[in-house]
């Protein structure tokens, strides 16, 4: 609050906080619980079938996460109903990509309530993928701005990103789970009867292995940000494209939201190149200033990457 960013207060922090608990003591108990029972089926495999097993428990969160888990921290509601000029605005930038994206799957969620930054999002996939925008981005950025963020989402609707992700993180995962193995089947051999850790399926060896987990996480991050951040500057690409022709100077609109949505967020606005590769899941602000101000493929008479 100190720095303008936050307005909620206390208790509905603090009541936001114990949901976010309950609901990682739900899921980090079945995981737990899937997880023993792989390493006492299969002492020397656990590290592949768990990583099975943990690609429809990653897919069905991110299918349920914009249906159960986002609507019990905000609320949300059709942008049709709020800003229906804007909708069919949207729908213009919507058929110039060739699309189809029903009203229905486009909402308004009153960030507002907590913080005065301002952001948009794609969660979901299948049934659940929806486009979300957040009331702060519509209340002040102007309808040119919106429509560009809006294309940004899209991009990432369009081109596949949230399955791409699924992908990319499931393979990650079972190198991790790999090394994990190689690494606490060497720790408990040397120091599991001092520890009075009997094998790897004795509950004692919990800790260890979150430990494990966490450290291996922590030292993948700059893989899943340099990931992360070449989708967003495609997701900025598609945004720039698809709105060519229907907003009067697509750059410099584009240009303008980055720079406001910076000053409004607090970003760094020169981070270093290792603040960038530990921090950044996003491009940098300079970064993507400089390339939506300047990316016009049109002038050479070429056409957009992802929209003709």
């Amino acid at each position: 609050m100190k720095f303008g960013r936050s307005v909620q207060r206390w208790g509905p922090w603090f009541s936001d906080w114990i949901t976010g608990q309950i609901i990682l003591l739900i899921v980090g108990t079945l995981v737990v619980w899937i997880l023993y029972g792989v390493i006492r089926r299969s002492p020397r495999r656990w590290w592949f079938y768990f990583w099975l097993a943990s690609i429809p428990i990653l897919s069905i969160l991110l299918f349920l996460q914009p249906l159960i888990i986002d609507p019990l921290f905000f609320k949300f509601k059709p942008l049709a109903d709020s800003h229906p000029e804007l909708v069919l605005q949207v729908e213009q930038v919507v058929h110039h990509g060739g699309m189809d994206i029903p009203p229905q799957r486009m909402f308004e969620m009153n960030a507002s309530t907590k913080t005065t930054e301002m952001n948009a999002y794609v969660a979901g996939f299948g049934g659940s993928k929806r486009a979300v925008m957040w009331d702060t981005i519509l209340a002040k950025a102007t309808p040119q701005e919106a429509l560009f963020v809006f294309g940004h989402e899209m991009g990432h609707y369009v081109l596949l990103h949230i399955p791409q992700l699924i992908a990319v993180i499931s393979l990650i995962l079972l190198v991790l789970f790999y090394i994990a193995y190689r690494v606490v089947g060497g720790i408990l051999a040397h120091w599991g009867a001092a520890w009075r850790i009997r094998s790897i399926d004795d509950w004692a060896s919990l800790p260890l292995l979150l430990l494990l987990l966490s450290v291996l996480t922590f030292l993948a991050t700059p893989v899943l940000n340099a990931i992360s951040r070449h989708y967003e500057h495609e997701a900025d690409r598609y945004g720039i494209e698809v709105i060519h022709g229907i907003v009067p100077n697509a750059n410099q609109v584009a240009a303008r939201y980055f720079e406001k949505s910076g000053e409004i967020n607090l970003n760094d606005p020169a981070p270093s190149e290792w603040v960038k590769i530990w921090f950044y899941d996003h491009p940098t602000r300079p970064e993507r200033v400089h390339f939506v101000a300047t990316y016009d493929p049109w002038a050479q008479g070429q056409q957009g990457k992802y929209v003709p």
